[in-house]
């Protein structure tokens, strides 16, 4: 059987951490599907299909990286595409906080579904989305920041 993950999120825009994240878990996994989330009462900065091109772009040479949307619960996606993990980063301890009561309540809609965690590269734990996006509508340069994929033009 395939161990098949989902690495779920909004990806906007798609970080290093993110890439960093992805390749380590690569060592792990068959298939890992980066699912990018719809969500309708979420602002996003990006579209959707620039957040997945990027992604997709990112990972040109990597066969068992597949990027797809998606909308709804998460654990749900998860059992559509037969994966049977869902795959987080950690960065910090609040972002543990936050993501060990999503993968608690992610267990009790389906045991069947683990989530794993994999802890950022220390040079990347400051780096999130949010923090990206800020420095983009001030005018700054994010090019160290996100995924080589990721274009702006």
């Amino acid at each position: 059987m395939k161990r098949i993950a989902l690495f779920p999120g909004s990806f906007d825009p798609f970080t290093v951490g993110h890439v960093d994240i992805v390749k380590r878990a690569s060592n792990l996994f068959d298939k890992i599907v980066i699912g990018v989330g719809n969500n309708a009462n979420k602002q996003t900065m990006f579209t959707l299909e620039q957040r997945m091109q990027w992604i997709k772009n990112s990972f040109t040479q990597n066969e068992i990286i597949e990027v797809q949307s998606y909308d709804g619960l998460t654990v749900e996606f998860a059992k559509k595409i037969n994966a049977q993990y869902i795959l987080r980063g950690l960065r910090t301890s609040t972002d543990f906080q936050f993501e060990k009561a999503i993968a608690q309540m992610n267990t009790l809609m389906d045991a069947k579904i683990e989530t794993v965690f994999i802890l950022s590269s220390p040079e990347f734990s400051p780096v999130s989305s949010t923090i990206v996006r800020d420095i983009i509508r001030n005018g700054g340069d994010v090019t160290r920041f996100v995924a080589s994929g990721v274009k702006f033009y």
